[in-house]
């Protein structure tokens, strides 16, 4: 790598970073000095890179204190893990200071993780985006021994959404009926069409969110992976959002897929579960009453992002509505590839989501009061349930009911998602 051109690269970047309007986010403490923000692609890591820094800027700190570089710049298509001195190097020579590092999809560099566990062995502070869920594997925690705090990144949370979107959603205007108007037409959008940080502000938003799943698709699944035959993970991907509310096993979805696209094995459909997960496109849920074997091979699986999975459905509105409690559950309460936090109960009756540390219990369901086989069944798995797991706090989730049922347990809590999603 010519160290011309990656002094270049370094003042320009400087430039780029002050002119980005950045939608604030609640960013993690700075309490430890090494991060890495870990999450679906255009999720906003860059984003919250880019408000360490201007923060940092607006505190009085310089730029000869700081070092940015997005790993994804073209320029550094040379780039190669023996380059990786450089940058200290031409930093050393630019200004004479020893800086805070803040290196931006770092996974695209082969061996990033040597050079990671270097800066921190000499107290450097580092913080560090990736997409690709695969540098957190056991092999790289090994090498970065602790050195570095994993922070997840997701899209918008509906807070955040109203925030970028200037609308605010204290509780005068929940009351007010022109703010609360607001309030509902930008839920619509939200919940047809996720937040995507760059989305958010497009009239039109398909064309984006069907690129950023190619993106995805072809390249942090397929082309990282090797895998010759993308039709069949395209097909797996599609049954999968068919079936967002529903556990499916590996096996249902090798014999679905071979129906249709010939012979696929069991092993093979495992295999493009992990690499999609890998890529922060999905995410897993287990069955907390399951034995072992179906814990692990029959999970209900969620979409990072509403309007990714908006684009494989019609009609969707349930699938959605579900996806969004999950999204907020695991934006609250953590994932991780075994995420012993958050699960799905079925056992005689079906929960949707039930968190251990907080007992609580919810069910998603569009309306209860259209229908009374909806009410019976929502109604009646959260008043079983109690018997078998602790419930400290019962909720279905509705598109825009809201009322109380009371049982000898206590109450149901029973609230519109948009109003939940504002208290959480």
């Amino acid at each position: 790598m010519n160290k011309l051109i990656l002094k270049q690269i370094l003042a320009s970047n400087q430039e780029d970073v002050m002119q980005y309007r950045i939608s604030p986010r609640k960013l993690p403490s700075d309490t430890f000095p090494r991060q890495v923000f870990v999450g679906v692609r255009r999720a906003g890591k860059s984003f919250m890179l880019y408000q360490k820094m201007q923060e940092r800027l607006a505190a009085g700190i310089r730029w000869d204190e700081m070092l940015y570089l997005n790993f994804e710049d073209d320029r550094l298509s040379d780039f190669t893990v023996e380059d990786f001195n450089l940058i200290l190097e031409c930093h050393s020579e630019m200004y004479g200071k020893r800086p805070m590092l803040f290196l931006d999809e770092i996974q695209n560099i082969d061996g990033w993780e040597k050079f990671a566990r270097r800066l921190a062995d000499a107290k450097y502070k580092v913080w560090i985006t990736g997409s690709n869920a695969k540098m957190l594997s056991a092999e790289i925690m090994t090498t970065l021994g602790g050195r570095y705090m994993m922070e997840e990144v997701y899209p918008y949370s509906f807070q955040e959404y109203l925030n970028a979107r200037n609308v605010p959603f204290d509780e005068i205007s929940l009351l007010a009926t022109e703010a609360r108007g607001k309030i509902s037409r930008e839920w619509n959008e939200y919940f047809m069409w996720g937040g995507l940080p760059e989305a958010i502000d497009l009239p039109v938003k398909r064309n984006y969110l069907s690129s950023t799943f190619q993106k995805i698709y072809l390249g942090d699944i397929c082309s990282r992976n090797k895998i010759s035959n993308p039709n069949n993970l395209r097909l797996m991907l599609k049954r999968l959002a068919e079936n967002v509310r529903q556990p499916i096993s590996y096996n249902r979805l090798a014999g679905v897929l071979s129906s249709v696209s010939g012979k696929i094995s069991m092993p093979t459909v495992s295999k493009y579960i992990e690499f999609s997960e890998a890529a922060w496109l999905i995410i897993r849920l287990r069955n907390i009453s399951a034995p072992f074997a179906d814990k692990e091979t029959a999970c209900k699986y969620y979409f990072v992002d509403n309007g990714v999975l908006n684009l494989f459905l019609l009609d969707g509105e349930t699938a959605l509505l579900e996806n969004l409690a999950a999204l907020s559950l695991f934006r609250k309460y953590g994932h991780d590839k075994d995420n012993e936090r958050v699960f799905f109960y079925n056992d005689k009756v079906e929960v949707d989501f039930y968190i251990p540390e907080d007992s609580l219990a919810i069910q998603v369901s569009y309306s209860i009061s259209k229908s009374e086989d909806t009410f019976a069944r929502e109604v009646n798995a959260l008043k079983k349930l109690p018997k078998a797991l602790p419930c400290k706090r019962r909720l279905i989730l509705t598109f825009d009911e809201e009322t109380l049922i009371d049982d000898e347990f206590g109450h149901i809590e029973v609230l519109p998602l948009w109003k939940w999603l504002l208290q959480a």
